[in-house]
């Protein structure tokens, strides 16, 4: 049973990119490992963009600095 776990940032993704995400995924790991779709379970974790932090700032401060640098 193929268990993924996709973390992102909530930025408005909308729940068509969240499908595609999981049929593309299913079918990768269909395709590649000829795991069976039905026993394939991707979860989506949207997180806050003020909870995720990388390269020493939250992410909310890092967009900052990129709209004005």
């Amino acid at each position: 049973m193929p268990y993924v776990n996709v973390r992102i940032t909530k930025d408005g993704v909308t729940p068509e990119q969240k499908a595609r995400i999981v049929a593309e995924m299913t079918d990768t790991l269909r395709r590649v490992l000829g795991k069976r779709p039905e026993h394939t379970h991707i979860i989506i974790d949207e997180i806050d963009p003020e909870n995720w932090g990388f390269a020493g700032l939250l992410t909310t401060e890092y967009r900052k600095q990129q709209v004005q640098g």
